[in-house]
């Protein structure tokens, strides 16, 4: 059985492959990624796996994205950290999924259920689409539908204050505290962690440029080459830290600006 693991952290990689040679003495792994764009690389350069290991937080964004930009031929086992709303959506919609940290037990039993299921996964038919539009459609709500934030409550001197999304340049992190400065360059704390601000916001109007910032189309003031093919941007108001664009999220980055 030929798979193939989408993870961004080496780590996981190890511990996955590792247990996967303990519980199904055939399978191979045929290949590793670690971004959605390396994942569309990899599965237009490859035959299709018998099966996909599939993290949904991955370097560039949500897992998601990869059935938008290339058509999935292989079944699905997804790795998440997801609450109980989205593990039942899986369940309904017939695509297994493990809770990370992956245990043993649970890897079996997602392999044992594949095996159950596999002459339902004919890829000529390729009958996963449907599922996973279906679970798409549960974890967001419907894409026409999905409502983003309009404004955050935040605490400033001995009270709270209400901050348009609008009125915000953008948002980053120091250490494990997360800030956002306005427009006029008011700097204000905001109690959520990056990737919760990140799924709250429009992603038309905003870009998480790398693990530290989220910038907003207004915010990018200039934008200069950096070494290792990254991007080096200046901000306005002017950016308490050097902002850098990653690698994997350049090409991506500059469709986003351009729209």
């Amino acid at each position: 059985m030929q798979v193939l693991i989408v993870e961004d952290e080496p780590l996981a990689v190890k511990k996955l492959t590792r247990l996967l040679s303990e519980v199904a003495f055939d399978v191979k792994v045929a290949g590793t990624a670690g971004s959605i764009r390396a994942t569309v690389e990899w599965l237009e350069a490859n035959p299709a796996p018998d099966l996909i290991f599939l993290d949904i937080e991955l370097s560039d964004g949500q897992s998601f994205e990869i059935f938008q930009r290339t058509k999935v031929k292989s079944p699905i086992i997804f790795v998440t950290s997801y609450d109980e709303f989205a593990l039942q959506a899986f369940k309904v919609n017939s695509v297994d999924y493990l809770l990370k940290p992956v245990q043993r037990e649970d890897l079996e039993a997602a392999i044992n259920k594949f095996r159950e299921l596999k002459q339902q996964y004919v890829r000529e038919a390729n009958p996963i689409s449907a599922n996973i539009e279906n679970l798409l459609m549960s974890l967001t709500g419907g894409a026409a539908t999905k409502e983003y934030r309009s404004r955050f409550l935040v605490k400033h001197l001995q009270k709270f204050v209400s901050v348009e999304v609008g009125d915000i340049a953008y948002f980053w992190s120091e250490g494990r505290v997360n800030f956002f400065k306005t427009k006029e360059g008011q700097r204000y704390l905001v109690e959520y962690t990056m990737e919760e601000i990140e799924a709250m916001l429009n992603p038309r109007d905003w870009f998480r440029v790398s693990r530290q910032f989220i910038v907003s189309v207004p915010s990018v003031n200039e934008i200069h080459p950096y070494f290792n093919n990254r991007l080096r941007l200046h901000l306005k108001p002017q950016e308490p830290e050097e902002v850098t664009v990653s690698r994997e999220r350049v090409a991506d980055f500059k469709v986003w600006l351009g729209k």
